[in-house]
């Protein structure tokens, strides 16, 4: 694609998102940046979510990965259908019922002040790295195709995308992201869709013909690129049992009790329409994440085919394909693709932690409303600046490790950051028990993880052949959940009792 076309599509499509954040911001308030006025429609909302959900990282290392993986990632995929109902059926309801704006205020109603300022600082160390990290492979492939011919430096690169995403949601917040997220994953998935088309007509297969190619095709492990399921070595990463409940986990932590995503749930009119939401997406999300595997499937057996040299680093493959052997058609649909999977993520998560930062540490709800825009400002503000550093640090960092998966620094870090948060609500939904004492719950967060940390950089000298994978956050939450009970009694408390 040549750089003008390039830039083109850019300006008009951020033309086109900047005029949904003026159409949908008019008139707001503090209360539409944070609910949207609880006013969402469920299906825009449960359209939206996928974008949100999936960000650029699955856009460009899904694909990737099939090449050493096959399509073993489908495991965890399936893990996240049941933890999407546990979050519809045990969550959802508590959160409606307590109309939350922040969900960590059940932690207060719960267990009190100290854990709820742990729960929501948690969710602000989980959610900043996640974000910015996923972000940064939007930067890395606009730097790549683009700015690195024009001279551009990358931190200004970095600059830019960070402060297009701060001018369509500083004044509108979730409201304006319900429709953006709507308009960017229409892109996303049409890229997906229409890339998948064009390299089965360039190998003169239909899709079924396609699969079949697939199929044939072997990944560096020497199994077939369709295989799913991993029942024979319980020690590998990717072993069924480990992906499949990592994946529940992980759905249950990085959704259920991550404001971000819950933050548009709770835009909708009701629980009713929220369940309706968060069940259609399900059903999307689990089709869109098959649909990026066997995508990811076909580059690979395209470039074997054609003996095209494929980057060392498999997160630049499908780049590298759309942007220089696919034509203008993939080109541009890829372009809007990443561009709509890494800022419907990244714009939703800044909003969400602008709302949680102003709700759960400046006391919002009893503040005059010209004092609560100048402060939403300025921390909106902050947070755009602090994803920026880590983008710029993550940026560093790859430079130094280019082998580095993406997606596995993500979920890993999930495992880590989130696990602390489902042991404290696990204590708080299942038990009828309070802290002995409120110091001891950020103490039990803070060294759980780094104990966490610790047995799986030692796993070989302590289990063996095992290799620890995503069920490292099942033990993270477990280990949070069995020390706030072993240093908890029973509550005397109707308040912290109700919920």
């Amino acid at each position: 694609m040549s750089q003008a076309l390039i830039i083109t599509v850019l300006i008009a499509y951020f033309g086109i998102l900047i005029l949904i954040s003026y159409l949908t911001s008019r008139n707001a308030s503090s209360d539409t940046f944070f609910t949207g006025d609880r006013q969402s429609p469920w299906y825009l909302v449960a359209f939206g979510m996928i974008g949100a959900s999936l960000s650029g990282v699955t856009f460009i290392s899904v694909p990737g990965k099939v090449v050493n993986d096959g399509m073993a990632y489908f495991q965890v995929v399936m893990g996240y259908v049941l933890g999407y109902i546990v979050i519809a059926q045990l969550l959802m309801p508590i959160y409606y019922r307590l109309n939350v704006t922040s969900i960590y205020e059940f932690l207060e109603k719960r267990l009190g002040l100290v854990s709820y300022k742990t729960g929501a600082a948690f969710f602000i160390l989980s959610r900043t790295l996640g974000s910015a990290i996923r972000l940064y492979l939007a930067t890395v492939v606009l730097q790549l195709f683009l700015f690195d011919d024009l001279g551009v430096p990358y931190w200004l690169t970095a600059c830019i995308t960070i402060l297009l995403i701060w001018v369509y949601t500083f004044k509108g917040g979730i409201k304006t992201i319900v429709y953006t997220d709507t308009f960017q994953t229409f892109f996303l998935i049409s890229a997906v869709v229409i890339c998948t088309v064009i390299v089965a007509n360039a190998l003169n297969v239909d899709l079924l013909g396609l699969w079949d190619r697939i199929s044939e095709t072997k990944t560096t492990q020497g199994n077939s690129m369709t295989r799913i399921f991993v029942f024979d070595d319980p020690n590998a990463k990717n072993y069924f049992w480990k992906h499949f409940f990592g994946g529940m986990f992980l759905t249950i932590a990085m959704t259920g009790l991550d404001q971000d995503l819950m933050q548009k749930n709770l835009t909708c009119k009701n629980i009713n329409d929220a369940k309706k939401n968060m069940y259609s997406f399900t059903g999307v999300l689990l089709v869109t994440n098959l649909l990026f595997l066997i995508l990811g499937g076909a580059l690979y057996v395209y470039a074997f085919s054609e003996g095209i040299t494929l980057p060392a680093k498999t997160d630049h493959t499908f780049p590298t394909l759309a942007l220089d052997h696919f034509g203008t058609i993939a080109g541009i649909f890829f372009l809007l693709g990443i561009t709509a999977s890494s800022y419907a993520s990244a714009d939703s998560a800044l909003a969400a932690l602008t709302t949680g930062f102003c709700i759960d540490f400046l006391n919002f709800k009893k503040r005059e409303e010209a004092e609560k825009k100048k402060l939403m400002l300025l921390v909106h503000i902050g947070f755009s600046v602090l994803f920026l550093l880590i983008i710029l640090a993550t940026n560093w960092y790859i430079s130094q490790n280019p082998k580095t998966d993406i997606i596995d620094i993500i979920l890993t870090l999930a495992s880590y950051t989130y696990g602390p948060l489902i042991g404290l609500f696990a204590f708080g939904i299942f038990t009828k028990r309070v802290a002995q004492i409120n110091w001891l719950v950020p103490v039990v967060c803070i060294l759980v993880p780094i104990f966490c940390y610790l047995l799986d950089k030692n796993a070989n000298l302590i289990v063996g052949n095992y290799k620890f994978g995503y069920e490292m956050l099942i033990i993270n939450g477990a280990l949070t959940f069995t020390f706030l009970y072993l240093f908890s009694v029973r509550t005397k408390s109707d308040v912290h009792a109700t919920y």
